[in-house]
């Protein structure tokens, strides 16, 4: 989940299952990605209920808080290093959500490392003393999305710093977990809606 900023708006991206493509606005998008599962306790919304949403941030938290944090990021916006000024505000902001919110659950950050690593659903919900229902609810609630899809985010993210690193794409979907380059392809344009070269902006390898 990410915090943005577009055209004087603060916005909320929601965990996503397909690609989404951003439009509209004139200014630049700056943005904030929370680490996984962290999102929802900063917003008070839990991350299935803005699964693949874009919303105002002051949808969820009190508009004259969200208005003065908005002024903030705003007076940033001149002179020659805007963009910097204005991240810096933009990280500002997330910070002070994050100041006031209940600290993360620490299975969450358990629940990320166990599917980064590779276990399956089953082994991930008995390594952590849950059942499998469970695990399940706690996903949607912290990720938006059930844990099996959640593996499947973390293991193309996995996969695209490899093949940013340079690394060619059959071995990229050796290291990564998938079951060979054609599954790393599918997978690819499922989540990201372009195939692999173009998402990193270069021919396959």
């Amino acid at each position: 989940m990410d915090l943005l900023w577009n055209d004087g708006r603060l916005l909320v991206a929601g965990p996503d299952t397909r690609a989404h493509c951003a439009g509209g606005g004139t200014g630049p998008w700056l943005g904030v990605r929370f680490f996984p599962g962290t999102a929802p306790a900063l917003l008070g919304v839990p991350a299935h209920e803005v699964r693949d949403r874009r919303l105002d941030l002051a949808d969820l938290r009190p508009a004259p808080r969200v208005r003065r944090l908005s002024a903030r990021i705003g007076a940033a916006d001149g002179g020659g290093a805007a963009l910097a000024d204005m991240a810096r505000a933009l990280e500002e902001a997330a910070l002070e959500l994050a100041a006031d919110a209940p600290p993360p659950d620490p299975l969450l950050r358990r629940i990320v490392t166990a599917l980064d690593a590779g276990h399956p659903v089953s082994a991930t919900a008995d390594r952590l003393g849950l059942g499998a229902r469970r695990l399940h609810r706690r996903c949607l609630t912290a990720f938006g999305y059930g844990p099996k899809t959640l593996g499947r985010v973390l293991r193309l993210q996995r996969a695209l710093a490899l093949a940013r690193a340079g690394t060619p794409f059959a071995a990229t979907a050796a290291l990564s977990g998938f079951a060979d380059q054609a599954h790393l392809a599918r997978d690819v344009k499922e989540l990201a809606g372009v195939p692999l070269g173009e998402l990193l902006g270069r021919g396959g390898g």
